[in-house]
């Protein structure tokens, strides 16, 4: 048999799945659920907590426990990069996922910090760097309203950079059309990127930056950006918060047998 607070940890998840508790919207402090014969205070509490472990509310002094929006982000693939975003016109990457999923944005929800940094191994061997070189590091924290959704940092070779809006700290993408413009106009066009993603148990300080609840993952997306001749022009590594994204794909199958030459 289910212990006390189980069942009403289930029965407060079948209310939120059915709507009675939406999101933003506050749970009944655990007073009133021991007045109405809920259980002890000791069972409402870890009722709630376990609610908080499975991501369907947040806790918090002074808010009490709310509702999660439940809805996650679409994090577009291939398409959030389609030129025609950025270069005519200025839906950088992370305003494109937030049309794609009929959300509001602003832009100063992506803030950032630029430093001029010693190139991590990773990031020297992609560029093609040895052992030591500098390189600039444009780090943001990117948020909805005023939860965070994900940090990138992006590191850069000085040469292709330096004196242009990506290393200018201001809120915001780096002018219109963002850094993919920047890196255009200065005679780079991206052509063609890899990405790399997988899922791991945050950090202490990743949970903390990006008001994790607990035991939430994250997932850790690598991507390193060519122009058409191969030459590297970004390396980025970014953290998502597991819950708040859905990662969306939409590409061309490929035929390989068809794609090869006619030998004849």
């Amino acid at each position: 048999m289910a212990s006390k607070w189980r069942e009403l940890a289930d029965k407060l998840a079948d209310q939120i799945r059915r709507g009675h508790y939406t999101p933003g919207k506050q749970l009944p402090h655990i007073r009133e659920l021991v007045e109405a014969g809920e259980g002890s205070k000791s069972t409402v509490h870890a009722a709630y907590k376990a609610l908080e472990a499975e991501g369907l509310v947040t806790s918090s002094r002074g808010h009490g426990t709310v509702v999660r929006q439940q809805v996650p982000l679409k994090r577009l693939g291939i398409s959030r990069y389609d030129k025609a975003k950025w270069r005519d016109g200025d839906e950088v990457a992370f305003i494109a996922d937030r049309v794609a999923s009929g959300r509001a944005y602003r832009r100063n929800e992506q803030t950032q910090t630029v430093s001029l940094v010693e190139a991590p191994p990773a990031v020297s061997e992609a560029h093609g760097l040895p052992a030591g070189a500098q390189v600039y590091a444009r780090a943001r924290l990117v948020k909805e309203g005023d939860q965070p959704t994900h940090t990138l940092t992006s590191y850069y070779r000085p040469e292709h950079v330096e004196g242009t809006r990506i290393v200018d700290p201001t809120p915001g993408p780096a002018g219109r059309g963002g850094g993919f413009r920047v890196l255009y106009d200065a005679g780079y066009e991206i052509d063609h990127m890899k990405e790399r993603i997988f899922a791991r148990a945050a950090t202490g300080d990743e949970s903390k930056l990006l008001q994790l609840p607990p035991g939430e993952p994250v997932v850790e997306l690598h991507r390193t950006t060519y122009t058409a001749d191969g030459t590297v022009v970004e390396v980025a590594i970014g953290v998502h918060a597991a819950s708040r994204f859905a990662w969306e794909y939409e590409f061309q199958v490929p035929d390989s047998a068809t794609d090869k030459e006619d030998p004849q």
